[in-house]
C-alpha cells in the first residue's frame, strides 16, 4: 500500500479509479491441483473487481495436502500392517493407510490408538 495514506481515502480513490473490493467471509479456502490440494484455513479473502476482471487475495494458514486417489497402496503394504496391528479387515487397514497419506508407521499409530 501507499504510506502515510489513510484506509478511507484509499478506497475512495480506488472508487474513483473504478476499483471495487470486499471481503468474504469464508472459513477456508481449497485449490485443488493435481496430486495434491492447497487448504488455507482461517483465510483473509479480499475480491477485487477492476475493468472487468474479478480477482480474489487469499491470505492465511496454508497447508498441503497429498489426494489419496494418488497415492499406491500396494497389497504389501495392507499386509504389513494387518501383521503388526492385528487387525484383519483389509478395507479398514486401506483406509487408514489413505488417510495417512500411505505412511506405514502412522497408519499403524492410528489403528492402534483406535483399538484403545
Amino acid at each position: 500500500m501507499i504510506p502515510n495514506v489513510d484506509p478511507r481515502t484509499m478506497k475512495a480513490m480506488m472508487t474513483k479509479m473504478g476499483i471495487k473490493s470486499s471481503e468474504i467471509d469464508a472459513k477456508r479456502v481449497i485449490i485443488e491441483c493435481n496430486g495434491a490440494d492447497i487448504v488455507i484455513d482461517n483465510p483473509q479473502v479480499t475480491k477485487i473487481e477492476m475493468q472487468g476482471i474479478t480477482t480474489f487475495q487469499v491470505a492465511g494458514d496454508v497447508s498441503e495436502t497429498l489426494k489419496s486417489e494418488d497415492i499406491k497402496i500396494s497389497d504389501e503394504d495392507i499386509e504389513l500392517v494387518k501383521e503388526k496391528t492385528g487387525i484383519n479387515d483389509a478395507d479398514l487397514v486401506r483406509k487408514a493407510l489413505e488417510d495417512a497419506n500411505g505412511d506405514i508407521a502412522q497408519a499403524i499409530v492410528e489403528l492402534e490408538n483406535d483399538d484403545e
